[in-house]
């Protein structure tokens, strides 16, 4: 199942999705908002950590194909 993620979230970095989602965590474990509000933000954070994990996992495919090509070049030596 592929969730469709939101266009500014999307939008950010690895850093910034990151440092966002520790703001969202520390504001969820301080407490004192709304149930509708911390429902929101958990939200928010799901879609965050979601995003932070496909920028890993497009990093640990580049890095994949990178030793495949070395690989391949010292096999042709």
């Amino acid at each position: 199942m592929t969730q469709q993620l939101p266009e500014d979230i999307v939008q950010l970095s690895y850093e910034q999705a990151r440092e966002e989602l520790v703001s969202v965590v520390n504001q969820l474990e301080t407490g004192g908002a709304s149930l509708e509000q911390s429902l929101k933000l958990w939200e928010r954070g799901e879609a965050l950590a979601l995003h932070c994990e496909n920028w890993l996992n497009g990093v640990s495919q580049r890095l994949e194909q990178a030793r495949q090509r070395v690989e391949d070049m010292e096999d042709e030596d």
